[in-house]
């Protein structure tokens, strides 16, 4: 039900008026969203724009939704694990002039792995950003302990790149 401001009548401070319109707002926001919802029951529900690839928003969450708040979420913890990674590597390992650093697997495998098990994979994230390198297409305990895990780029530089995601996002 929606309420006309003609209906109501006058108040001296306008409180009432203030109330109807921002209920009439929420009214409105919680059909839109209902009718654009597939799994709603309403009348008209479920009725989406499809689409087209190459679109920005192609295989996106809708912006401001939870899935879009929970993957932001998640790419901010990931950064954050990466970041850290990086700087273990350049704290633990054998710093070059460039500004760069290396450090044998097995060597961060048992620092990394102290604090989390998700070594492998961080590893392999920072890899796909272009923030390290190493041979193979991933890594074993035992069997890779002698790869050595290289920083590509200045500690400085992957931090700053790092933090233009996190604002980014």
């Amino acid at each position: 039900y929606r309420m006309d401001a003609s209906e109501i009548r006058k108040c001296r401070q306008g409180g009432l008026l203030d109330k109807v319109a921002l209920f009439n707002k929420k009214s409105d926001e919680h059909r839109n969203s209902q009718l654009s919802n597939f799994f709603s029951e309403w009348q008209g529900a479920g009725e989406r724009k499809k689409h087209v690839r190459g679109d920005a928003n192609y295989g996106r969450p809708i912006e401001g939704s939870k899935t879009d708040l929970r993957g932001k979420k998640a790419a901010s913890h990931i950064n954050a694990e990466v970041k850290y990674m990086c700087e273990l590597i350049y704290e633990n390992g054998y710093q070059s002039s460039d500004g760069t650093a290396w450090i044998p697997f097995r060597d961060i495998f048992q620092i990394y792995t102290t604090i989390s098990s998700k070594c492998v994979g961080i590893l392999l994230i920072a890899r796909k950003h272009k923030l390290l390198d190493f041979e193979g297409e991933t890594l074993f305990q035992g069997r890779d302990d002698r790869t050595i895990i290289q920083l590509v780029k200045p500690l400085s530089q992957i931090l700053a790149e790092l933090k233009s995601k996190e604002e980014k996002s």
